[in-house]
C-alpha cells in the first residue's frame, strides 16, 4: 500500500502530536509528584528522577534566553516542515518522516514549556555518568537527530539525499 503525501503529512502530525502530549503527561507528573519532593531513585546510583527548572539550553547554556529559544524553534519548525514538503514519495523516504517527527515533537514540547514557564522541567538524570538532567522532548530531538546522522553516513546513499537541493535533481 503506497501512502500519498498528504496521508504522510497527517500521521506525521498524529505522531507529533502524541509524543508531545506524552512529553507534557510526563512534566504534568513529574511537577506533581516530585517539585519541591526528594529524587525518586530508580536504578541506586545509576537513574533517578530529578526536579529541574532548565532556563538555559542544553547543559544550561544561554540562561534565560527565552526569546532566543522560541525564535530558534519556530525557525527550526519551519525548515522541518520545508524538508516535510519537499520529501519525495516512497518507502525509503519514510525513515525522514520519523526522524523529522521526532525533532519537531521536542522542540514543540520544550517550546510549550518555554511559552507556559519561562523555562524546561527536566526530571531524568542518570547520576552514573553525572548526566545532565533531561526530558521526554530531549530524547525526542537527540533520537531524531542520532537516526538522521546514522542514516545520512551509513544508510542513504547522496541519490537519495537530492530532494534536499534547490532544483531536486
Amino acid at each position: 500500500m503506497k501512502l500519498s503525501k498528504k496521508m504522510m503529512l497527517i500521521l506525521d502530525a498524529v505522531l507529533c502530536i502524541i509524543l508531545v502530549m506524552l512529553d507534557q503527561a510526563a512534566k504534568s507528573a513529574v511537577v506533581t509528584h516530585l517539585k519541591g519532593k526528594d529524587d525518586i531513585i530508580l536504578i541506586e546510583n545509576v537513574l533517578q528522577f530529578h526536579y529541574l527548572e532548565n532556563r538555559g539550553a542544553a547543559f544550561s547554556m544561554l540562561q534565560n534566553a527565552t526569546f532566543v529559544f522560541v525564535i530558534a524553534a519556530i525557525l527550526m519548525f519551519a525548515a522541518i516542515c520545508y524538508v516535510f514538503f519537499k520529501l519525495p514519495d516512497g518507502k525509503k523516504y519514510i525513515p525522514w518522516h520519523i526522524f523529522l517527527t521526532l525533532i519537531a515533537a521536542g522542540g514543540i514540547g520544550n517550546l510549550i514549556d518555554r511559552i507556559r514557564l519561562t523555562y524546561v522541567i527536566d526530571f531524568i538524570y542518570f547520576s552514573l555518568i553525572n548526566f545532565p538532567v533531561f526530558n521526554v522532548a530531549d530524547i525526542c530531538v537527540t533520537l531524531g537527530v542520532a537516526f538522521i546522522c546514522i542514516f545520512i553516513l551509513f544508510v542513504w546513499k547522496d541519490e537519495d539525499m537530492r530532494f534536499l537541493s534547490r532544483n531536486g535533481k
